[in-house]
């Protein structure tokens, strides 16, 4: 292990050609070290990931606490950050966490806010700014918990937060939407199956007022027909992943003649 590096950045990928070299283009002059857990990508992730000196690992995708925290486990730096495939630093927050490397610090892990770019257009509203996520910290006092889905980045000790925010941009096409959706409420659906989670009928009926809570109380009405696009899809989504759990106890009932 190289103790003198000072901040590793990991990142897992599958197919990221389109949004990886933003991605690690934005940590240039930061990270020490660069880790890409690969899914077997049929596209140029590799190549990309190899162009910025990245250190690349294939291995299948189980779910996402194991292939981060696999990730993480290869990383050799006194600090370690997370960013996705469709992440980047802004330039505020690359300076802001250079900082906070070159100084003593209290805290084992920072929160860090996100700015969302949803079909074009950062949101400002929505729900969809100002989110903290734990995303930096270091190295010897983090792991992941959570599971198929979900996956957190936790420490024992104490927790900080940066100011400036880094960018986050899902979703670049309405295909690209329903691709991820399609794949998301079935993990979800999979995840509260294996949790043995009673489905109830009532799921079937929450999409109004889910609906009314984005595009109202957080005000995704402000943020032009983005915010009703996303306001609209986000409250289909717990009925969708909530419509996969029935069908897979419907599975368990029929196989058994129930």
């Amino acid at each position: 292990m190289n103790e003198g590096n000072k901040l590793s950045l990991y990142v897992i990928t599958k197919n990221s050609e389109n949004t990886l070299e933003a991605c690690l283009k934005s940590v240039q002059g930061l990270a020490d070290e660069i880790i890409v857990v690969d899914s077997f990508s049929t596209d140029k992730t590799l190549e990309i990931a190899q162009k910025y000196g990245a250190k690349t690992f294939q291995r299948p995708f189980k779910g996402f606490q194991d292939q981060k925290q696999f990730a993480l486990d290869q990383c050799t730096s006194e600090y370690i950050l997370s960013l996705d495939d469709d992440e980047a630093l802004t330039p505020e927050l690359k300076e802001e966490l250079k900082q906070t490397i070159n100084k003593p610090q209290k805290h084992s892990i920072f929160l860090l806010p996100e700015r969302v770019t949803f079909l074009g257009r950062q949101m400002k509203f929505s729900g969809l700014t100002g989110n903290l996520n734990e995303r930096f910290g270091k190295r010897k006092d983090v792991y992941y918990t959570g599971g198929i889905v979900h996956e957190k980045l936790v420490s024992k000790g104490t927790k900080g937060r940066l100011k400036s925010y880094y960018l986050h941009t899902p979703y670049t096409s309405l295909e690209q939407y329903f691709d991820k959706y399609n794949k998301y409420t079935t993990m979800g659906a999979k995840k509260l199956y294996d949790e043995k989670k009673k489905f109830r009928y009532f799921n079937f009926f929450r999409q109004p007022v889910d609906f009314l809570k984005i595009y109202i109380f957080r005000l995704a009405i402000l943020d032009s027909w983005q915010g009703f696009l996303w306001a609209w899809l986000s409250s289909t989504y717990p009925t969708v992943k909530y419509a996969k759990l029935w069908y897979l106890y419907f599975q368990d009932r029929k196989k058994s003649g129930k």
